[in-house]
């Protein structure tokens, strides 16, 4: 097996970072575009606090079966929601990667207007209709 020089697994490392900038920022804008109202955190929490208490003054086992599952959904996404970069976080790692991930992909601007990426954000990572 060949040993990879330094230059070879710093340029691996770089191409797994950028890999990692697209997909999160192009995740996040799928999200982002679902259709109906946005999760909200407090509420989800609040959900939780009331399964609770139900549980403990649930007698039927059945039915604190179903509350346990239902407080235990919520808290999964309630720790989905707290975990979530923020879009202007990833949209950053996408501008700064965007240039060189095309280029080396062979990725045209078209390609990411069709997906979903704003031409801002294109225009801000060095991309132009012409690229």
């Amino acid at each position: 097996m060949p040993t990879l020089t330094d230059e070879h697994k710093r340029a691996m490392a770089e191409g797994r970072r950028q890999a990692r900038a697209v997909k999160n920022y192009l995740a996040a804008l799928e999200t982002s575009r679902k259709r109906g109202p946005k999760p909200d955190p407090d509420k989800i929490q609040a959900r939780i606090d009331e399964a609770s208490a139900a549980i403990e003054a649930e007698d039927n086992p059945a039915t604190r079966l179903e509350l346990i599952q239902q407080r235990m959904d919520d808290q999964q996404q309630l720790e989905a929601l707290t975990e979530q970069d923020s879009i202007e976080d990833l949209e950053g790692d996408f501008v700064d990667v965007v240039a060189a991930y095309s280029d080396r992909k062979g990725i045209s601007y078209a390609a990411w207007r069709e997906i979903g990426v704003p031409a801002a954000t294109l225009r801000a990572g060095g991309l132009t209709r012409g690229s």
